[in-house]
């Protein structure tokens, strides 16, 4: 599997912001890493005609029906996206989605033909007290549908203390965690989680991406706020693209 480097967008982005997605085009349009921008739904469709791969931020597990304000995953497919992330922290949290919740919406997203993009992550709380690898594991264990492979979705590991605090773990935290990760994926999975990818997220920005990206079993990763401007994104992506 090629490495992937993926930009959030959280709720951020009006017409205004496309240019940034042009700029990204030309200086990454034949990248050899795979290069995939998750925007706002209200963006995705013209999104899609930047000549960069695109995917939505949440789905919702249902195809379609009574649920105002909502997005399935056939909605997104039909943006022309290709990707959409599960589980962020940001749903966990603000959204109150468990485990099951986030196992639906992965085989949603994998019905309509999307990639997912599964985020797992440990509280500031959970760090401190040693439990990353056991919230870890029970995040995968039940969040993770027993269908998924290397060809249906990657493995996003975001410390919940890291989004978007400009704090990171140290860069043998981050082998550590993604060794586990690895190793968990193949005891379950075999191959197919050995050839599953893994996403680093957290304060990832140009400054840091060259030693994440050197470290074993990181894949790639999901990138926040440093994905909105092509400015701070583009040398993030050349990073990657210079670890292959």
């Amino acid at each position: 599997m090629r490495k992937l480097i993926a930009g959030n967008w959280k709720m951020n982005g009006v017409l205004a912001d496309l240019p940034q997605l042009d700029t990204l085009a030309k200086a990454h349009g034949d990248a050899s890493v795979d290069v995939v921008i998750c925007g706002p739904a209200t963006l995705l469709g013209r999104m899609g005609t930047k000549g960069l791969t695109i995917g939505g931020q949440d789905c919702h597990p249902i195809r379609s029906g009574a649920h105002t304000g909502d997005i399935s995953a056939p909605m997104i497919a039909d943006t022309g996206a290709r990707y959409v992330i599960t589980g962020h922290s940001e749903r966990r949290t603000d959204h109150g989605e468990n485990d099951t919740l986030v196992a639906a919406k992965t085989v949603a997203g994998w019905d309509a033909g999307l990639h997912v993009i599964l985020c797992i992550g440990e509280t500031e709380a959970q760090y401190r007290n040693g439990e990353t690898l056991t919230v870890l594991h029970t995040q995968m264990d039940h969040s993770i549908p027993d269908a998924a492979t290397a060809e249906t979705t990657t493995i996003a590991y975001e410390p919940i203390w890291a989004i978007g605090t400009g704090l990171t773990p140290t860069p043998d935290e981050i082998a550590m965690v993604h060794a586990d990760l690895r190793a968990h994926l193949t005891a379950r999975f075999g191959a197919s989680g050995t050839g599953m990818r893994l996403l680093y997220g957290g304060s990832v920005k140009a400054s840091n991406a060259d030693d994440i990206f050197a470290l074993p079993n990181v894949d790639g990763a999901l990138v926040g706020g440093a994905s909105l401007k092509a400015a701070d994104f583009s040398p993030i992506i050349t990073a990657l693209e210079q670890s292959v």
